[in-house]
């Protein structure tokens, strides 16, 4: 109950802390009301969850143990380079989908971006990306790590992350090509952590930079003409999400078999978020 009951507490409480500042806030859109909420909900989540994984997972060290730093001359090199290489999955992904466009008919180079696009794409990498890396691949991996096998808990992360994300309204088959992809996404992100040592930042780099990528890319990087076709940029007419693509999820699957290969070679098992961290934990 705890672990279904958290995240939609916390949700709720920080929706009841807004309701005055609503009333008073005059001009205020539904959607900035929500997005404000969120934020203070993300916040009530950041306060609580060192005093929850001390007691419910029984370590003494709640940011390591959720892979967002690391201890002695491995501190740095925890945090930088597997966020420079997720950045560099995300930016290979990503050509996957734009050179077919720019080579075929679907699409025009534009490179046209202002500064403020430019800073919306880096707080969706650093916000979004770390936000949801942080619930997903941190605190519900390590939740769930504690109620099932290891292996169930990679799988349920995934699960729960592709149900989270998905577009219902899509019909049947776009549906199921989306779950799919974003299914596929979350287990890559926890075999990255996995390869990392237990460090979020490696996944940071590769879902915000997915994220933050494809803003940059239609907010006027490129010109994607309303005939591309859906098995190169996804299910959702005027709102695509390439995810559901063809191409990503062939894509996504070489990735997993790639990490899990390299996983396999290593002679390192697959097992849950607390378990990476406390070796990453080792200088």
């Amino acid at each position: 109950m705890p672990t279904v009951s958290l995240i939609p507490l916390l949700y709720l409480l920080g929706w009841l802390i807004v309701q005055p500042l609503s009333l008073v806030w005059n001009g205020a859109s539904g959607d900035q009301i929500s997005l404000l909420s969120t934020v203070i909900s993300f916040l009530l989540l950041l306060l609580l969850l060192p005093s929850w994984i001390k007691q419910r997972w029984q370590q003494p060290h709640p940011w390591l143990a959720l892979g967002i730093t690391g201890t002695g001359q491995a501190a740095q090199s925890s945090i930088l380079l597997p966020l420079r290489k997720g950045l560099g999955w995300a930016l290979g992904l990503l050509g996957l989908i734009v050179i077919p466009l720019l080579l075929g008919t679907w699409g025009r180079w534009l490179g046209d971006l202002s500064s403020g696009e430019v800073l919306n794409a880096l707080m969706l990498l650093f916000g979004v990306g770390l936000a949801e890396e942080l619930i997903f691949r941190g605190w519900l991996w390590g939740e769930l790590n504690q109620l099932v096998a290891p292996k169930w808990a990679v799988i349920g992360q995934a699960a729960v992350f592709s149900l989270v994300h998905c577009r219902f309204n899509l019909g049947w088959w776009p549906m199921i090509s989306l779950l799919l992809g974003l299914f596929l996404l979350g287990l890559a992100l926890a075999v990255r952590r996995r390869i990392d040592n237990g460090s979020l930042w490696g996944c940071v780099g590769l879902h915000g930079g997915l994220v933050g990528g494809w803003f940059l890319l239609k907010a006027g990087l490129i010109q994607i003409s309303p005939n591309a076709p859906a098995w190169l940029v996804g299910p959702g007419d005027l709102d695509t999400n390439p995810l559901g693509s063809l191409v990503a999820i062939i894509a996504l699957l070489g990735l997993l078999l790639f990490q899990l290969t390299a996983l396999a070679r290593a002679r390192v098992p697959l097992r849950g978020a607390r378990n990476a961290s406390s070796k990453g934990a080792t200088p």
